[in-house]
């Protein structure tokens, strides 16, 4: 999560034992989105999770990709306590660090990233926020480090069924600054910082995922 006031429907998460939380999204996407990493990802080196949340897909992705040494982040401290309950069993995976990665300049304490993961976050920041984030992240990743993108977002400016539509509108409502971004701006995105873009990858509950690559050169 980022430090800023989130609509609740949009970041749930309850409380379980051993201080481990339970996001219902997290949940319902997790083997698709280990599916993704298992086709997309490298197999071995560092990974990055920006914005771990509940600590559920870390574990999962850590137990998928056993060669890369995962490290978590998150900003909201009981989530982190959460996400270390949930890994600190798994020898592959470093204790969460502290990152609000909407500021800029962190990249310069993850450089070298082989995977960088983000999910569900880009529609809950502002666009502005989206820049610095994506910026950072083309700086963090090794040459041919690969990053996904996971999310809700429009396709060519629309919105794709009645579900998202009624999203989007409780989001703006709540902050007019977020709210589902557009595809193509994303891929605009990818481009101007330096990352070549391989493929968006349809989802279920008509989200996407986006590959991206830092080039050798």
């Amino acid at each position: 999560m980022i430090k800023r006031s989130l609509p609740t429907s949009a970041s749930v998460a309850n409380a379980s034992v051993d201080g481990k939380l339970v996001a219902p999204a997290a949940s319902r996407n997790t083997d698709a989105l280990c599916a993704v990493l298992q086709e997309w990802g490298p197999s071995q080196g560092q990974a990055l999770e920006i914005a771990s949340g509940t600590g559920q897909h870390v574990r999962a992705f850590a137990e998928v990709l056993p060669g890369l040494t995962w490290q978590p982040s998150e900003v909201d401290p009981e989530r982190r306590v959460s996400i270390d309950a949930y890994t600190r069993d798994l020898p592959n995976v470093a204790p969460v660090a502290e990152l609000d990665a909407a500021t800029s300049g962190w990249h310069r304490r993850f450089y070298g990233q082989d995977l960088i993961v983000l999910i569900n976050l880009i529609h809950l920041i502002s666009w502005q926020e989206t820049k610095t984030i994506i910026s950072e992240i083309a700086q963090s990743l090794s040459p041919k480090g690969r990053f996904i993108l996971y999310g809700p977002f429009k396709r060519s400016g629309q919105l794709i069924s009645d579900g998202d539509v009624r999203f989007h509108k409780a989001l703006i409502q709540q902050d007019p600054e977020i709210g589902y971004k557009n595809d193509v701006d994303i891929l605009n995105l990818f481009e101007n910082v330096g990352l070549l873009a391989l493929a968006p990858v349809e989802m279920p509950a008509n989200n996407l995922a986006f590959i991206a690559e830092r080039p050798e050169v």
